[in-house]
């Protein structure tokens, strides 16, 4: 798919980080992008920063979710391309005994639930939207769209702690391929990038000591990722018209260790 002024593009989660990295990438193409966040400020931030549209979103919500979709075809038109990047976690391990009183607590399933909803739900949620939306376009070169996904590596090599945040990123990694195939006959692409470490606001906290020991940990290049390397991928599986179905790591080789 060729990204130019003829493009619309929604992005979830668009105003921080990879989200935001995908934003920019896709407005120096001329992209008409609208940003899906929960933050009102920061969106409208973004948005004015990039020079796109900015629709408040909740992904756990399906009314949310349709009115901003409703937002950005009324300022853009129909998109053709969908990057989801909305997500979060939380770290608690499944069952841990107090070090001092030896008391036994378990991860709530409240808290592991919230997680897989926001991620995996949230993720289908928009997918579904889009997907019923580009079916209504004209094929071009045979082709009405494509969706980019975002799972993690801890979809496969989970830390301690992260049984919810890595089931739901897995769940993503799973349903990839399926959703591929279901809208295949639609002329729908659908892949996901499973990044590694990167440097993004989720780092915040973190140290400059703390940032460099992670980069350390991966293989080549000794460093996190940057958002723009995450951007720059989701442009190409966005572009590449022979990709589809796949999940596609992005991480300098890492392979997360338990902690």
């Amino acid at each position: 798919m060729k990204i130019d002024s003829s493009v619309a593009a929604v992005v979830t989660g668009g105003a921080s980080g990879l989200g935001l990295a995908t934003v920019k990438a896709l407005r120096a193409l001329g992209a008409r992008v609208t940003i899906f966040d929960l933050n009102e400020e920061t969106g409208a931030r973004a948005a004015a920063e990039t020079g796109s549209t900015f629709a408040q979103c909740d992904v756990l919500s399906d009314d949310s979710v349709d009115g901003a979709f409703a937002t950005a075809r009324a300022a853009n038109g129909q998109e053709r391309v969908l990057v989801c990047c909305a997500g979060g976690g939380n770290a608690i391990p499944t069952a841990r005994r107090d070090k001092n009183t030896g008391e036994i607590n378990i991860f709530p399933s409240d808290k592991f639930e919230w997680v897989l909803k926001l991620n995996t739900v949230g993720t289908f949620r928009c997918i579904t939207r889009a997907a019923a939306g580009m079916m209504t376009l004209e094929p071009i070169d045979g082709e009405r769209g494509s969706m980019v996904n975002t799972a993690s590596a801890a979809a496969t090599e989970g830390q301690m702690g992260q049984a919810a945040y890595s089931a739901a990123k897995a769940a993503i990694v799973g349903m990839t391929l399926t959703i591929a195939r279901d809208l295949s006959r639609e002329g729908i692409r659908v892949n996901t990038i499973q990044p590694g470490i990167f440097d993004t606001p989720a780092m915040a906290r973190a140290t400059p000591e703390m940032k460099q020991a992670l980069g350390a940990m991966v293989p080549f290049p000794k460093r996190m990722g940057d958002a723009s390397e995450y951007a720059s991928m989701a442009l190409e599986l966005i572009r590449n018209g022979y990709v589809n179905g796949e999940t596609v790591r992005l991480d300098g080789a890492i392979r997360m260790q338990p902690r």
